[in-house]
């Protein structure tokens, strides 16, 4: 999946503890309570930090037969319309889209409102295109981080990204979501983080240079007990949609 972006429309659960961390490498940090029905359960009121939700949705599907991925049908939807739920579910706000492939169309069959949906038109050079306009695109706004997830993820669901989320400790922090210890997304990013990110973040690399110079401050979130980190890849992919 994969710089002038332009606006369209714009629109608690119990913290872990501090996470620890090893000296060469990322620490594991615990998940929430989660109720029965896999909920990140409630706790006391408390002022919450503003983290943005960025989702990635600009990729054409190049291996799908450029079939836009932000548009692939998923329980009778485009599959953009999951992602942007999945985000708002896990407390994220305001939620930041990024288009590319069909831009157009996307908007027009997709229910977008309440997100600020920002078009990359240099979509086909790779995710890293897409991340640098959608960090952009959050400058100046009150965000403290960016919660990074991808348009063609669907099995990684609220209750993942609100552990991630949980993460957050300072604008300095680095997150990511783990599956049986290897780091996949979404991933945190501290605004003290957004200009290294966007200067190294290149082709379909996208942030891995930068978490590659700081793995020794990335914190790693357990989340293969409650999401599958699949992506939407190929035709025989797709079975996997609802």
């Amino acid at each position: 999946m994969s710089d002038s972006p332009s606006s369209a429309t714009p629109a608690a659960p119990a913290r872990p503890g501090p996470p620890s961390r090893a000296a060469s490498r990322p620490s594991t940090l615990g998940s929430p309570p989660i109720d029965p029905a896999g909920q990140v359960s409630a706790g006391p009121v408390t002022a919450r930090p503003v983290i943005a939700g960025l989702l990635l949705a600009a990729g054409g599907g190049r291996r799908l037969g450029g079939r836009p991925k932000a548009l692939l049908p998923h329980h009778g939807r485009p599959l953009v319309e999951n992602a942007v739920r999945v985000l708002r579910e896990a407390g994220c706000a305001p939620v930041h889209v990024v288009l590319g492939a069909a831009a157009d169309e996307v908007r027009e069959r997709a229910d977008l409102s309440g997100c600020v949906v920002v078009d990359n038109p240099d979509w086909a050079e790779g995710m890293g295109s897409s991340l640098r306009v959608g960090l952009a695109s959050l400058a100046g706004t009150d965000a403290v981080a960016a919660l990074v997830s991808l348009v063609d993820q669907p099995g990684i669901g609220a209750v993942a990204v609100a552990r991630v989320r949980e993460a957050y400790r300072s604008p300095a922090s680095l997150v990511a979501a783990a599956y049986a210890g290897e780091r996949g997304h979404p991933v945190l990013f501290g605004a003290d983080r957004w200009a290294d990110i966007a200067a190294t973040a290149t082709g379909d690399k996208g942030a891995r240079v930068h978490l590659s110079r700081h793995a020794d401050e990335l914190v790693l979130v357990e989340c293969a007990d409650v999401a599958e980190a699949f992506d939407i890849d190929t035709p025989p992919d797709l079975a996997r949609l609802g």
